[in-house]
């Protein structure tokens, strides 16, 4: 019997190993695309963190949504121009009329005078209303209740209408005799029934923006005030005042703004303001009526945003205490955003250059 023989090969007699790293042909170039693609993130890294470039977050979502609202800007600006209808030659020549600035005028003095009487009618409701009296203070949270509850076009059409239930108004003893008597008719003009009730809705209002001014005044800054031993006149006009006036004036600021378009509706009690102008000239001329009521939202837009830029200018002047920097000023912002513009310009020249 033959025994099995083993044949033992020699390194020289093996075929030669591929390496272990040799890769096909198109995944080694694959990988080197990768590594030349990703070599300046990995030296960017490398980089110390305060020479890092920043990379800002991306807001898909922000730039959809303002891209959106463009264009519906742009539509709405193409309409204004391109429908006939609103006829902008008519409303050129309405625009600065004599009569529509004489109601102009009257809107504009029935609004000053309903803001300070009902500024001032408010401050004494709201002191009445902080005073320890119950009787006061029950007094001015029912007079707010129902001003407050009331409609203003109610209020005035009561007001014009008061001579049929008071035709005399008298001073005198209260529930005995008259001294001095009044016509009711003679005294209650349109001009007055449209301020008087102006002032009395506008008091209700006014009254809980000066309370709640006044509230907003920390508890420690009147007890600071207290220990120190100041008047109670100057504690208020030094130390509270000022800082409920930054409370105050935003809120009776937006107040303002809305009596002044609240007087559109004196026309109700035969008071020709800007609004019942544009409605008389309306009736006279119907073909006019849409530019004669653009004349109307113009001038209410340009009243509303000259006291709008001062409740602005108010309200920086009164922040100063309160906060670090005084907010800038629209003409500073732009000169900031001018500014960084450039900036950005520099650098995307200096990168591409």
């Amino acid at each position: 019997m033959t025994e099995p023989s083993l044949s033992v090969s020699t390194p020289a007699d093996r075929p030669p190993a591929a390496p272990a790293d040799r890769r096909p042909e198109p995944q080694a170039e694959a990988d080197r695309i990768e590594a030349e693609r990703t070599e300046p993130q990995r030296t960017e890294a490398r980089r110390p963190l305060s020479a890092q470039r920043v990379i800002p977050l991306r807001h898909p979502g922000r730039w959809i949504v303002t891209v959106v609202v463009l264009v519906l800007v742009a539509q709405f600006i193409h309409g204004l121009v391109s429908n006939p209808f609103y006829e902008w030659s008519r409303f050129q020549y309405w625009f600065l009329r004599p009569v529509i600035m004489n109601g102009l005028v009257i809107t504009l003095e029935v609004t000053a005078l309903s803001a300070v009487l009902g500024l001032v009618g408010g401050v004494l409701l709201a002191f009445a209303r902080l005073s320890r009296s119950p009787i006061l203070r029950a007094v001015s949270w029912t007079y707010v209740w129902l001003f407050r509850s009331v409609p203003l076009i109610v209020v005035l059409l009561i007001l014009y209408n008061a001579s049929a239930l008071y035709k005399t108004l008298s001073l005198g003893v209260p529930f005995g005799p008259g001294f001095v008597h009044f016509n009711e008719s003679s005294l209650a003009t349109d001009m007055v029934v449209a301020t008087l009730g102006l002032s009395l809705n506008e008091a209700a209002y006014a009254s809980e923006v000066v309370r709640a001014g006044v509230l907003s005044v920390d508890q420690g800054q009147h007890e600071a005030a207290a220990s120190l031993g100041l008047p109670k006149g100057y504690q208020f006009t030094r130390i509270v005042l000022p800082q409920a006036l930054r409370a105050i004036v935003p809120a009776y600021v937006n107040q303002l703004i809305g009596l002044i378009k609240g007087t559109s509706l004196v026309f109700y009690v035969s008071l020709l303001d800007l609004f019942g102008e544009v409605q008389n000239m309306g009736s006279t001329y119907p073909s006019d009526i849409v530019p004669l009521l653009m004349v109307a939202t113009v001038w209410y837009v340009i009243l509303t945003s000259v006291v709008s830029i001062a409740q602005f200018y108010v309200e920086r002047y009164y922040s100063r205490g309160a906060l670090r920097t005084v907010p800038p000023t629209p003409l500073q912002k732009l000169r900031a955003a001018v500014r960084g513009l450039r900036g950005r310009l520099d650098v995307i020249k200096a990168v591409n250059g």
